[in-house]
């Protein structure tokens, strides 16, 4: 039980630190896109409707890559922790066949 609480909690936040560090810069990206842009191109550059929703999407992708990315390497290196620290625990919980006398 341990082991498949490890397992997935490791390869959901690989999954979402990844999607949200990828996520993050690409919004990033967007914006300084449109800001280089010429005022007659299709993107309209600094002032128009469309730099104004990348503005929005900048606010919303620099806490995905700032933070909440990072963050996952943090959750992730934690929870490999705990399991090699309480391991002896967990195995001592009715001679290692758990809660439930599983084996």
């Amino acid at each position: 039980a341990v082991s498949g609480l490890l397992v997935g909690s490791l390869i959901a936040a690989v999954q979402l630190a990844i999607s949200m560090s990828n996520s993050g810069g690409a919004w990033d990206n967007a914006k300084k896109y449109i800001e280089r842009a010429a005022p007659d191109s299709e993107l309209q550059g600094k002032g128009s409707d469309i730099h104004k929703a990348a503005v929005v999407g900048d606010t919303v992708g620099d806490p995905f890559k700032d933070t909440s990315g990072p963050a996952l390497n943090i959750v992730m290196k934690l929870m490999a922790v705990l399991s090699l620290v309480f391991a002896d625990t967990f195995y001592a919980v009715n001679n290692g066949q758990g809660l439930l006398n599983l084996a």
